[in-house]
């Protein structure tokens, strides 16, 4: 089995650092040290550290599986269900000790570089759009019936997921997120 290249080790080693302590509270030498390989290494695949938490944020997007949001096999409103529910399957399997990268990025560094903002921003934008064409297509199957328009839920559902996951970190708890649960049902009944 062939070995992973040393810039995938060192994407896989930042995913490890930036979801534990964050960008700020993580070094090259960190990244270097989770990847197996010379601190140096970083630099002959990446500009920055901010060039490997772009990389790192696109790989992220991709993790989320947006596609199973237009997978036309389930009926939509189950599909969105599944969809967190995959997510949030995910937190647990790190004992929710993880959050969003989205969201520890957002808050972190929204200030501070304009490059990560833009990726938090057209990840979620994507996401978000993405849930509002389900929610659109269960409100003309007749599926979506209360007062609050897809372009409305939609958002309000990722914001609310956000919010869910930082206290699920925080309590190091499944509770907030079965809250969230709860309220995506009843808004979705």
């Amino acid at each position: 089995m062939a070995r992973p290249s040393v810039r995938e080790q060192l994407v896989e080693g930042a995913v490890e650092c930036f979801h534990l302590r964050g960008f700020n509270g993580t070094g090259i030498q960190d990244i270097a040290r989770a990847a197996g390989v010379p601190k140096g290494s970083v630099y002959n695949h990446f500009a920055s550290k901010e060039a490997l938490a772009a990389e790192v944020l696109e790989r992220y997007a991709a993790s989320r599986d947006l596609a199973r949001l237009d997978d036309a096999a389930l009926a939509p409103l189950p599909r969105l269900r599944a969809h967190f529910a995959y997510l949030a399957d995910d937190l647990a399997r790190f004992s929710f000790e993880r959050g969003c990268l989205f969201g520890t990025f957002g808050a972190e560094l929204s200030n501070q570089s304009d490059m990560l903002r833009g990726r938090v921003e057209s990840g979620l934008a994507a996401w978000t759009e993405a849930v509002v064409r389900v929610l659109d297509e269960a409100r003309a199957a007749g599926d979506l019936t209360g007062p609050l328009a897809p372009e409305r839920l939609g958002p309000f559902l990722v914001e609310a997921w956000e919010g869910a996951v930082l206290r699920a970190k925080v309590t190091r708890s499944r509770d907030p997120l079965d809250g969230f649960f709860a309220v995506l049902d009843a808004l979705t009944a």
